[in-house]
């Protein structure tokens, strides 16, 4: 589930591309992990016979119903998932079936601030949320792998965008000046 390339402009390149942490996988590895010994278990202690082999396809399809809902969909979910900054905006990609994706342009972003818990901390990661200009306001990234990172990415991306797009004091002197030699003041 690559993000696909065709949706960047001809001047735009990929800076940082990213899924959220790992340790979004804790539990559903755990819920795997427990799904499975339960079934094992329960296939074990199910005594032999009709009865024991209907519970048996029982338990296996209770069983396997869990483990795509408690472990398959969270990792598709995971997986399905992309933070993409790039040297003209930030793409936020999710979906597994159906697609949302937020584009937000360098220019409009006004703030950005990262948050990191004491476990996010030990993991690496946290939480990076960025303001910008526009009806949505706030847009939340949570479990950012290397926040920090990110957030000083984040930051020079904004300042080498805005320097791009801006004109320093000689070309804006240059520009007056053509105005007024095309346009005498009256």
């Amino acid at each position: 589930m690559a993000f696909p390339q065709s949706v960047l402009t001809e001047d735009e390149h990929v800076v940082l591309h990213l899924h959220p942490h790992w340790r979004a996988l804790i539990r559903p590895v755990l819920a795997l992990v427990l799904v499975v010994a339960a079934v094992v278990a329960g296939l074990v202690l199910l005594p032999g016979g009709g009865a024991g082999t209907v519970g048996g396809y029982v338990l296996a399809a209770v069983g396997l119903v869990l483990v795509l809902w408690l472990s398959l969909r969270p990792f598709l979910i995971w997986r399905s998932t992309h933070y993409l900054f790039t040297n003209e905006r930030v793409l936020l990609q999710e979906g597994v079936l159906s697609r949302d994706r937020r584009d937000i342009p360098l220019a409009r972003i006004n703030d950005h601030a990262m948050s990191q818990s004491l476990g996010e901390r030990l993991f690496g990661c946290g939480t990076l949320t960025i303001e910008s200009a526009g009806e949505r306001g706030q847009t939340v990234l949570r479990d950012v792998p290397g926040v920090a990172r990110v957030q000083t990415t984040l930051y020079e991306l904004a300042e080498e965008h805005h320097d791009r797009h801006s004109l320093d004091d000689d070309e804006m002197r240059e520009i007056i000046e053509d105005v007024r030699r095309d346009r005498p003041l009256r």
